[in-house]
This record gives C-alpha cells, sequence and structure tokens, in this order.
C-alpha cells in the first residue's frame, strides 16, 4: 500500500517545514486585500505560519509579511493573526 504524501510548508517566521495542516495561511487576493484563510482554500497569494506568538512576533518585526505579499500589511491583519492564536491555544 502507498503512504499517502503530507504537503509541507514553511513558516515565514521560524523557517522550518511544518505540514499545511498545522500552519495558518494568511492570503492576498487579486484585489490586494490580506486576510486569514482558516480553510486554506482561498484563491491567491499564500504565505503560512506557525500556530506560535513567537513566530508570529518574528514575521512582524522582520517585515516578513510585507516580503512575502510585497504589499503594506495592516496591523488589522496581525491582530486577527494574534487572536486566532491565542484562541487556538485556549
Amino acid at each position: 500500500m502507498k503512504k499517502k504524501r503530507i504537503p509541507l510548508r514553511m513558516c515565514i517566521g521560524c523557517h522550518e517545514m511544518k505540514p499545511k495542516k498545522e500552519l495558518i495561511r494568511i492570503v492576498r487576493d487579486k484585489e490586494g486585500a490580506i486576510s486569514v484563510d482558516p480553510t486554506g482554500k482561498k484563491s491567491g497569494r499564500g504565505a503560512y505560519i506557525c500556530r506560535n506568538v513567537e513566530c508570529l512576533r518574528s514575521a512582524r518585526k522582520g517585515k516578513k509579511l510585507e516580503r512575502a505579499f510585497e504589499t503594506q500589511v495592516d496591523d488589522a491583519v496581525y491582530a486577527a493573526l494574534e487572536e486566532q492564536m491565542e484562541r487556538n491555544d485556549g
């Protein structure tokens, strides 16, 4: 029997390769709006981050989301990510 291949993605905060299901996807759509993608299926340019607040802080400090999307990222996106991470921990 063949073993199913698990898709891996790199966290933009810690640069570790992890299974796609363990990461949070942030997406920029065609209009340039940046949002959290809980389903992982929205169309657009995606970036992945661990469910760890430290990774988020590292990504924010290094402006890694801005580089990934080649645009300015609003503070509301970071706030939504941090709130989602805290909800999942609790």
